[in-house]
């Protein structure tokens, strides 16, 4: 074999996973796709830079006769039926895996992407536990001695699968020398290691695709479930896959991503924290008009968003999929019931808007808002398992209404500026450390809401924003001033050796991303090279 595991530091019962069969399955997924994986990312660059030009993104012409074809994605696996609450989070450290496993929830995320720090240890521990899991021989026992155990007197959720997205690299698995594609090997190995006992239970292999931006991407995705089925024997449309639409391009290749995949696919998600991310990045200079408020302001009622959400539910029940709804970012405090009360009132009336939009279900970000989701959906959906048979054909959505982002109401502040600056130090520091997933302000912070953080800040910087709180013009010169006091901030909130080992790295990495005259596509691609 030409594939080489990188000298890192040594990760507890890693031969399991990384044995030679499974590595030379990595090899050759690696071999077979990373060329058409660079040459989609390639035209990644060049439609953006269309659209920087012209301020446009509309429905593709040549795949016209796609979106007006009577066609349906494969039937769903009983499994899959019930999706009305899906938890979300890593799949390492085992103790969060059995806690999203004992959740409750019908479906668990488990994250190898966004709220997941791609350290070597947490790539392969997660592997090693949802292989655990399959078996139903996850366990852990606390340093204190407190046992953590897989429930028997439930159903464990369903676990869907979200490897890393097509631009992330695997500097740990080398193949002649060069880096591994992130998510092939997240596949691979969770695949060959999972698969036939997943199979077995009637419960997988299922997978969340994520940050794709075309039907070319997903094609891809479905020629690499189609060479995996066969290399291990499996009848082919065993896998499903779930599409994370949570870019602004992808939002216009819904039905020909579906059909991409339809022998595989189960639905789409509505991504709403990358997706304002994505529109961000794809029209940053595109004008004022795609600028937006604070983040914390932009309501999934915003016309644009509402758009966005309707032509997914749409396009989902019309092709017999699944559609799933956003995050219920939230995180409760038992110390603070009142303010945990008011938050889940909140979530309560996210939920209802979209089950009563027609979403199948829906995700939460914390065990303890599973009942609030349930209880929800239940009273929409009753003994249905699901809404898939709700048509929405007086729906319409059109190219202006999905880029119309001036149609969200807000303000941009000098306080939001310090909340993109707080958020982005304070959750690149955590996934320095090997966190991908952190609780910041009663809020599960992820690498989205990082991205959007630092991106609404280089657009304000390059837009000069002015902010109405203060009147001040946002310069890159404020923005220096107003990092430097936000890190300071965080120096009083963290103890100094985190704070000189993490925190400042982050901040000079926030720095350098926000201040710089060209953008950065991914927060985690420079974050990554600081990653032991």
């Amino acid at each position: 074999m030409a594939i080489t595991v990188t000298d890192a530091a040594p990760v507890a019962r890693a031969e399991e996973i990384l044995t030679d069969d499974a590595l030379a399955f990595v090899e050759e997924l690696h071999r077979r796709f990373a060329g058409e994986r660079n040459a989609r990312l390639a035209a990644r660059k060049e439609r953006r830079a269309e659209a920087a030009r012209t301020g446009r993104l509309d429905f593709l012409p040549e795949t016209a006769d796609v979106r007006a074809g009577d066609w349906k994605v494969a039937p769903a696996p009983e499994a899959l039926a019930d999706r009305r609450v899906e938890m979300t989070g890593p799949a390492s450290p085992a103790k969060m895996a059995i806690n999203a496993l004992n959740s409750g929830a019908k479906i668990w995320l488990a994250d190898m992407e966004d709220a997941a720090s791609p350290h070597w240890a947490n790539v392969v521990d997660a592997v090693l536990n949802l292989r655990d899991g399959a078996l139903g021989t996850l366990s852990y026992t606390s340093p204190e001695g407190k046992e953590y155990r897989l429930r028997t007197d439930a159903p464990l959720a369903v676990v869907v699968t979200r490897p890393r997205g097509w631009h992330m690299e695997e500097r740990h698995v080398l193949i002649d020398g060069e880096p591994a594609v992130g998510g092939l090997v997240d596949f691979g190995l969770h695949f060959f290691h999972t698969a036939k006992i997943l199979i077995d239970s009637g419960r997988g292999p299922y997978y969340y695709l994520p940050k794709m931006e075309s039907h070319l991407e997903a094609r891809l995705w479905n020629d690499v479930f189609v060479f995996a089925q066969d290399y291990l024997g499996i009848p082919q449309g065993t896998i499903r896959a779930t599409v994370l639409i949570e870019t602004i391009p992808a939002a216009f290749e819904m039905d020909e991503i579906l059909y991409e995949l339809r022998d595989h696919a189960s639905g789409l998600n509505a991504g709403r924290w990358d997706y304002l991310f994505s529109i961000i990045k794809y029209f940053r200079d595109a004008g004022e008009q795609f600028t937006l408020p604070d983040r914390a302001s932009v309501a999934m009622t915003a016309p644009f968003m509402r758009a966005y959400t309707e032509l997914l539910v749409k396009t989902c029940h019309a092709r017999g999929a699944f559609a799933m709804g956003g995050m219920a970012a939230f995180i409760p405090n038992r110390k603070e019931p009142e303010i945990t009360a008011a938050a889940i009132e909140k979530v309560r009336a996210d939920k209802t808007r979209e089950a009563n939009d027609g979403f199948d279900g829906s995700w939460v970000a914390h065990p303890d808002l599973v009942p609030t989701c349930r209880e929800v959906f239940d009273s929409v959906l009753g003994d249905r398992p699901n809404q898939v048979d709700r048509q929405r054909p007086e729906v319409h959505v059109t190219a202006e209404q999905l880029l119309d982002v001036s149609s969200a109401s807000g303000e941009a502040t000098e306080a939001g500026l310090r909340l993109n600056l707080y958020v982005a130090v304070a959750y690149t520091a955590v996934w320095l450390s090997g966190n991908g997933a952190v609780a910041i302000h009663n809020l599960m912070e992820d690498a989205a809401t990082a991205e959007i953080s630092r991106s609404q800040v280089w657009q304000q910087i390059h837009n000069e924003v002015v902010l109405t709180d203060t009147g001040n013009t946002v310069t890159r010169e404020l923005v220096g001033m107003i990092l430097e006091e936000e890190t300071d901030r965080l120096r009083g909130e963290v103890d100094a050796e985190a704070f000189a080992a993490y925190y400042e790295p982050a901040s000079r990495l926030i720095a350098d991303i926000c201040l710089s005259e060209d953008y950065t596509d991914f927060l985690t691609t420079p974050a990554y090279e600081l990653v032991g």
